[in-house]
């Protein structure tokens, strides 16, 4: 009898010890020194360079403040399917109640948006072309929504300059762009307005899915001088197919920041992407600090900075232009 008592006594304290575990779990949020850890969920569009030195950015940002003290959940949509990916990363971050979702390219951040709404959790996003047209915020200066973050809307008048100094006849710029993507139709806009200003004509090619692409690039690329590519997710994710429909045309490709240019773009007048993820951070660790997303004005990386591939510019006779000879140099990545 004795020692069914101490086996009974012995299984209690045991229940004891494991629904306290469970409760500390699903309860605190502190680790054994009694710092609070944040818990943050990133949902990124699909994994390509720019994205990546987004994320970079943010990761940097986030541990210089916090060190061990958080915890960074990333997932990252899948090439095939990222729209449905990111609208169920999103969810399941908004379920797990985490203190925060970062948000990486548009249709992620559409997706954090749609599933923090009604859970008030904050959702911070980073290069989002157009946040206003993509509906996560009322106003550039107060979101009004506790949702704000980092835009990395393009200098187009830098971009047509740079076209014209390297191509001082050309007449049309091709553009191809997915259009259910927001912030490509915002960057069409400023593309077109700027080529306007020099008499040049923007001619636009719309696609739905990474299959659209091979026969809309060949059928472009026969109608321009150049085409210029935005930040467009689906045509970054893509860019070798343009790059080759480009080549076999003749004409170059104009990027929209570093990676595209070392890929196989001939130039691009630049933003750091790793400083629009660190900005990002930045503002993340604000919120996480007390301020209301839904005043703190949306932010932009001003700086530009041209950048020229310099096989490609061989490839293509050309030579440096006038004005841009401490232009920043790299070659095509192997």
């Amino acid at each position: 009898m004795k020692k069914l008592i101490s086996i009974f006594i012995t299984m209690a304290v045991m229940a004891g010890l494991v629904s306290g575990c469970a409760n500390n779990t699903e309860t605190t949020s502190e680790n054994e020194t009694g710092n609070n850890i944040k818990t943050i969920g990133v949902v990124q569009y699909v994994s390509h360079p720019s994205l990546d030195n987004c994320y970079q950015g943010i990761e940097e940002a986030l541990e210089e403040k916090y060190g061990g003290n958080i915890v960074i959940d990333r997932q990252i949509g899948s090439d095939s399917a990222a729209d449905t990916d990111c609208g169920t990363y999103a969810k399941q971050f908004a379920a797990k109640n985490y203190d925060m979702i970062i948000a990486i390219a548009t249709p992620a951040a559409s997706s954090a948006f749609a599933a923090a709404e009604d859970k008030d959790i904050p959702v911070v996003f980073c290069a989002v072309s157009d946040p206003v047209g993509a509906g996560i915020v009322e106003d550039m200066e107060k979101p009004g929504f506790n949702c704000s973050g980092t835009s990395d809307v393009l200098d187009m008048e830098a971009q047509v300059n740079l076209i014209k100094s390297l191509q001082p006849d050309v007449k049309s710029i091709g553009v191809l762009y997915t259009t259910s993507e927001p912030n490509s139709i915002a960057q069409l806009e400023l593309l077109t307005a700027a080529a306007d200003k020099e008499g040049i004509e923007v001619k636009s090619s719309g696609i739905q899915n990474d299959s659209d692409i091979p026969a809309a690039a060949a059928a472009l690329c026969a109608q321009v001088d150049c085409i210029n590519n935005f930040t467009d997710n689906k045509v970054v994710n893509n860019l070798s197919v343009l790059l080759d429909a480009a080549n076999d045309a003749g004409i170059p490709v104009y990027g929209s920041e570093i990676e595209q240019v070392k890929n196989g773009c001939l130039a691009s007048v630049s933003i750091d992407y790793v400083a629009l993820g660190r900005v990002t951070g930045e503002m993340a660790i604000d919120a996480l600090e007390g301020a209301l997303l839904s005043d703190m004005s949306v932010k932009t990386i001003s700086d530009a900075t041209p950048v020229i591939n310099t096989e490609v510019l061989s490839a293509f006779n050309m030579t440096i232009p006038e004005g841009f000879e401490n232009v920043e140099t790299v070659q095509t990545n192997e």
